[in-house]
């Protein structure tokens, strides 16, 4: 069988899916197949073989040559076998050729399903696979579309997901911004592969390095480490195999155009890059910049440092919410305990007088002990009697004797201390007691004033109810010694208003002249 174009299609979807060509031949095969098994049975051994330089597809359905027939599908009688092979014999295995066209449009559109789904899968393991070798570098992308508050960013043969924990701090974006992130991590899921960026990592700063600072993609320039407070503030430790390479200054640039590139990418994050030392005190202090480091104390059992440096130093060395230390204690690897001179001076003070409590300690000896690691009591206590007596040039049994007397002391300061903590305990009961009384008295008194108010009230509302009552009654007098008044006066003599009215008339009319 031929199919047009065949070698054509193969070559064109290998090459715009990044699909190998011989898993699309592979995928055919199957896909043929199973389309014979669905037109001719399930136990039909049905063979494909693909010319890759014309196209031609072949199909064969071999049969075994058997006396009785018990499966049509993949067996056949000698007189049948015959008809294909004139010398064939029970046993043999025949090939026959097939045409595709018997198998029918069932068969086809089976054949087409298991294609298209081979396909998807071969897509899936080729993103997969080609991004895989990408983990851990940097690519570039376009933001396509968000949710729920992830980024989705377009890489062109897949789309790659920018969590919110991956996303620099007052960050944002809008869609087709282009963007630059570190691949965390590729994984392959049913649905395709998925990838997960970061701009968050401190991996993501090497990175940029490598990309910014040719020293660095060289390997004469080694960044032997990364500690990062995501837009705010980072630390690089670096090293150089070549003396007269300068790892910081290669890392910073001229007039710092290499680095004031990466941090223009970081969104203004601030970069310290420190000289790495074999030294683990001076990478220390090197990696506790710009603060000056006036001594440090190396405990190399529990792997940490005890760093003094000096008054005006110490904001600084802790930096602004403690970003500087946490970031010295990454790159390191080692626990910093950042103190004060004057701190110190007091810590130093207070393991001299509690050695000196002893009583074969001196001055002299106490400066001993505290040389050799026994800076209080306590560390005396812990100590063994060989390695005590081999510091103080005394027998084990004396050494005994200062480690029974040093847990005697302790003993008592830790009484005297119960004994304090019982005290203040019970003054401060004694406090409250006496706050709880003054309430008490005080409440007593507000009480009092406030009946005294109320008995004040209620004796003035009386005496207003009284008043009003006499005036009422005095009202009530006055009314009934007017009407007696009035009853007892005599009647008058009622007026003629005619006689009036006429004499009045009289008088006002005079004759005229």
């Amino acid at each position: 069988m031929f199919i047009t174009d065949i070698k054509r299609v193969i070559d064109q979807v290998s090459r715009e899916k990044g699909i190998d060509a011989e898993v699309l031949i592979t995928t055919l095969k199957e896909a043929i197949i199973s389309a014979a098994r669905k037109k001719i049975g399930p136990r039909a051994d049905i063979e494909v073989h693909y010319d890759e330089k014309s196209g031609d597809v072949e199909v064969f359905h071999f049969k075994e040559v058997v006396e009785e027939v018990e499966y049509p599908d993949s067996e056949l009688t000698l007189e049948d076998g015959y008809e294909y092979d004139p010398d064939c014999e029970i046993g043999d295995s025949l090939g026959i050729r097939i045409d595709t066209e018997e198998f029918g449009r069932i068969a086809a559109q089976s054949a087409k399903q298991v294609i298209i789904q081979k396909m998807r899968e071969a897509e899936r393991n080729a993103v997969y696979e080609n991004f895989i070798t990408k983990k851990g570098k940097i690519l570039n992308g376009i933001v396509q579309r968000f949710d729920r508050g992830s980024v989705i960013v377009n890489l062109g043969q897949a789309e790659a997901v920018l969590r919110p924990r991956d996303q620099m701090p007052r960050e944002n974006y809008k869609r087709g911004d282009r963007i630059r992130a570190y691949v965390l991590d590729v994984l392959e899921e049913s649905k395709g592969a998925q990838i997960i960026l970061s701009r968050t990592h401190p991996e993501f700063l090497v990175e940029l390095f490598k990309t910014e600072v040719p020293e660095v993609a060289e390997g004469i320039v080694t960044l032997r480490g990364a500690a990062r407070v995501p837009g705010l503030r980072a630390k690089v430790a670096v090293s150089s195999i070549d003396s007269d390479v300068d790892p910081v200054g290669a890392c910073v640039g001229m007039k710092g155009n290499r680095v004031q590139s990466i941090v223009q990418e970081l969104r203004g994050e601030k970069i310290d890059i420190v000289q790495w030392s074999p030294d683990i005190a001076r990478f220390v202090c090197n990696a506790l910049s710009p603060a000056e480091i006036a001594r440090v104390i190396i405990d190399e059992d529990n792997n940490s440092m005890e760093v003094i440096v000096n008054d005006e130093y110490l904001s600084i060395a802790i930096g602004k919410g403690g970003q500087n230390v946490s970031l010295a204690c990454e790159i390191t690897g080692w626990h910093l305990e950042v103190t004060s001179e004057e701190e110190y001076s007091r810590e130093v003070k207070a393991g001299y007088d509690s050695l000196m409590k002893l009583s074969n300690v001196g001055l002299s000896m106490a400066e001993t002990l505290f040389k050799s690691g026994y800076a209080s009591l306590l560390d005396i206590l812990e100590a063994g009697s060989e390695d005590l007596a081999s510091v103080m040039e005394i027998l084990p049994e004396a050494a005994q004797a200062v480690i029974e007397e040093a847990k005697q002391i302790l003993d008592q300061e830790l009484l005297d201390q119960e004994r304090l903590k019982q005290e203040r305990k019970e003054l401060e009961r004694q406090k409250k007691e006496q706050e709880l009384l003054e309430q008490e008295k005080l409440e007593q008194e507000q009480a009092d004033e406030q009946a005294d108010e109320q008995a004040d009230e209620q004796a003035d509302e009386q005496a207003d109810e009284q008043a009003d009552e006499q005036a009422d009654e005095q009202a009530d007098e006055q009314a009934e010694a007017q009407a007696e008044d009035q009853a007892a006066a005599p009647a008058e003599d009622p007026v003629d208003l005619k006689e009036a009215g006429t004499d009045d008339g009289q008088e006002e009319e005079e004759p005229e002249e």
